[in-house]
């Protein structure tokens, strides 16, 4: 059966998106207060599940803890090991009331978190304290993000599947509220510059310290109003700008330095699925070629057939 590729209006769902943004930061700077560093940030995703979004497991003094957005009924889920549990309606909050609802809901069950209360990755960062400014949450808006998130989450794992070498999780980064998988030549890259607004630069510089091609998708944002599938490369090699990419429809991005597959052509095509991995594989494709990777070694030409091959195989005995 065709899946059903949801349609996404930045436009329309803007204030939706910006205020559930600040809410994944809250979520996200926990998480990150509770796990020791991982290497590119990865200890700080989400993970996409068929209810919305979570952190997984996280530690605690006496006890584990989760926090899961649930898109389906639109709450935040906060569940122990013990069996105890808090929940909330996102609808009608602000990221102040969110913020203080979180808060709350931990203390009741013995949580502890502190965390540094003005976001990452923003121009404009209010404290989300004080933040009474954002306070939009359409529930169908959220909803249909969300089924977008899973069809793009099946093809970047496909795609992820066929790299042999150092490759991130398909995961959703809060900072800039996409989904990401990134790929690992081996080599060390130069120095990143940072300059990401209210971010640390030493963050920016050990995420990209090694050469990545790297691709995702996000439903847009103020510099680029429009969902798409984007991809990149860090170091960019000379050439990749005009290196011929599909499908028809996707281009460079002279100012974001990526790849821009429109979500809106992957929408309307007559196949979607072959759209993006197209797009993935002739993005990576230009990246590691000019870039004179390892591809031999790299990458996994007959994954396919391994797998056909590890499916048929009979059960071993008991």
């Amino acid at each position: 059966m065709k899946k059903t590729w949801p349609i996404l209006s930045y436009q329309d769902a803007k204030d939706t998106y910006e205020t559930w943004h600040l809410w994944t930061q809250i979520i996200g700077k926990i998480k990150l207060a509770k796990l020791p560093w991982i290497n590119h940030s990865w200890h700080v995703t989400f993970l996409v599940t068929p209810t919305g979004l979570t952190t997984g497991s996280l530690p605690d003094a006496q006890q584990s803890f989760q926090i899961d957005f649930n898109l389906i009924h639109h709450q935040l889920h906060i569940t122990t090991q013990n069996g105890q549990s808090r929940q909330f309606g996102l609808p009608g909050l602000s990221v102040a009331g969110f913020y203080q609802q979180v808060l709350a809901a931990l203390g009741e069950l013995g949580l502890e978190a502190s965390i540094n209360p003005v976001p990452n990755e923003m121009e404009e960062a209010i404290p989300f304290d004080q933040d009474t400014e954002h306070k939009t949450y359409i529930p169908q808006q959220a909803a249909a993000f969300h089924q977008a998130l899973l069809l793009a989450q099946d093809l970047l794992t496909q795609f992820r599947a066929g790299f042999l070498g150092k490759c991130s999780p398909v995961h959703f980064f809060w900072g800039g509220f996409d989904l990401a998988v990134t790929r690992f030549s081996g080599r060390k890259a130069p120095r990143h510059p940072g300059g990401v607004p209210h971010l640390p630069d030493w963050v920016a510089q050990e995420a990209y310290s090694h050469e990545v091609s790297s691709c995702g998708f996000w439903p847009g944002n103020a510099a680029f109003p429009a969902a798409a599938f984007y991809a990149y490369s860090y170091p960019e090699p000379p050439g990749y700008k005009d290196a011929p990419v599909a499908p028809q429809g996707a281009y460079y991005h002279p100012e974001l330095r990526e790849f821009i597959l429109p979500y809106e052509l992957v929408q309307q095509s007559r196949d979607p699925e072959k759209a993006v991995l197209d797009f993935l594989h002739s993005t990576y494709g230009a990246a590691a070629d000019l870039a004179h990777w390892d591809r031999e070694n790299l990458e996994a030409d007959n994954l396919e057939q391994q797998q056909k091959s590890i499916q048929q195989a009979p059960a071993s005995p008991e």
